[in-house]
């Protein structure tokens, strides 16, 4: 490829909520209007990672799409031609590729994984799936098929990254130059900008991230929601008793997370400043559900406006171009490991 690869993705699992929007989604399109005349950005839909946690699986294809048109509504320019869309599961080079590389990864650096050690954790162990453990090598598949070398990812994926990292080297000491090795953590933060990821807490715990995988209907704001039901779970949001408002993650965590979502709703890292030290909670849930209620009305009506047709038109274009390219990679790895013969050279 002429051009460096930047490579993102959400799962389709579930339906997004407003932290996948302010904290994955907004920074994935931010990266479109920064990168895309410099860099080739793959904006793909992982669908084949929705195994590793339980799904409804009636549901998955058509969240798939729905999920891409919040792409879409939140200013994805899918009509740009160094922007790819596609679904992971539609080129057939992500699966064979991650049996192949699950054969050089060891077993001790996948037990490592934390983001396996947590959810394991949480589950019945005799019920938790292989795909969960392996899920990285599947990641790596993903990233090393078009020799990305940028990838940006929350705190949760860095160790993931780090892996891939490994992996990249160990193939090609191995077997020689067969795949671009990604950047090193300090430097993908750099790339996107970000020295922190964003993280949006759940509206009525606080303490953990927003997040539909947990039973929290209450503290989650889903992109389906009404605008008036998206307000009231602002208005009924936990804070605290200290009474004064602080932006201190530790010690006023649901306070915090109310001015972050104002920050972040109105494209500005200070507007919430003007409540720092006041002392009324009420009237700062206000201006909040008040932002919350004008986002939740102006995304739903961009949403249906979008022209399905038009989007899978482009998406099933895109999943053209990228089975040849990742056909490509596959070949020259499977020539490398001896299952396919070596081109000869004349």
């Amino acid at each position: 490829m002429s051009k460096e690869v930047v490579l993102t993705g959400l799962r389709s699992n579930d339906e997004f909520h407003l932290g996948n929007y302010l904290g994955a989604i907004l920074p994935m399109v931010e990266l479109q209007k920064k990168h895309a005349g410099e860099y080739q950005l793959h904006m793909f839909i992982p669908d084949l990672h929705s195994f590793t946690t339980p799904i409804d699986h009636s549901k998955l294809f058509a969240q798939t799409i729905d999920n891409l048109k919040v792409f879409v509504a939140a200013g994805l320019d899918i009509n740009n031609p160094n922007t790819l869309i596609y679904r992971q599961s539609y080129i057939p080079a992500h699966s064979e590729m991650t049996w192949i590389l699950n054969c050089f990864s060891y077993f001790g650096e996948l037990s490592r994984m934390t983001e396996f050690k947590d959810k394991s954790s949480k589950s019945d162990s005799e019920n938790i799936s292989a795909g969960l453990f392996t899920y990285p090598v599947l990641m790596a598949a993903d990233i090393l098929l078009y020799d990305a070398k940028w990838i940006p990812v929350g705190d949760d994926q860095r160790q993931h990254l780090e892996f891939t990292r490994n992996l990249a080297i160990r193939m090609n000491n191995k077997f020689g130059k067969l795949f671009v090795v990604p950047e090193d953590s300090p430097k993908q933060q750099k790339f996107s900008n970000r020295t922190e990821s964003v993280r949006i807490r759940s509206l009525r715990n606080p303490d953990k991230k927003m997040s539909k995988s947990i039973e929290d209907p209450a503290g989650t704001i889903l992109l389906s929601d009404t605008p008036e039901a998206a307000s009231k779970k602002v208005m009924e949001a936990t804070t605290d008793s200290v009474g004064v408002v602080h932006y201190d993650w530790e010690k006023q965590p649901g306070i915090t997370n109310l001015m972050q979502i104002l920050d972040l709703l109105n494209n500005s890292a200070g507007i919430a400043k003007k409540w720092e030290g006041k002392t009324s909670y009420g009237d700062l849930k206000t201006e909040v559900a008040s932002a919350v209620n004008d986002f939740m009305r102006g995304l739903q009506s961009k949403l249906a406006q979008i022209d399905e047709a038009k989007l899978i038109k482009k998406l099933e274009k895109d999943e053209e171009t990228m089975s040849q390219l990742a056909s490509a990679k596959l070949l020259k790895v499977q020539q490398a490991v001896g299952l396919r013969p070596k081109a000869i050279k004349h």
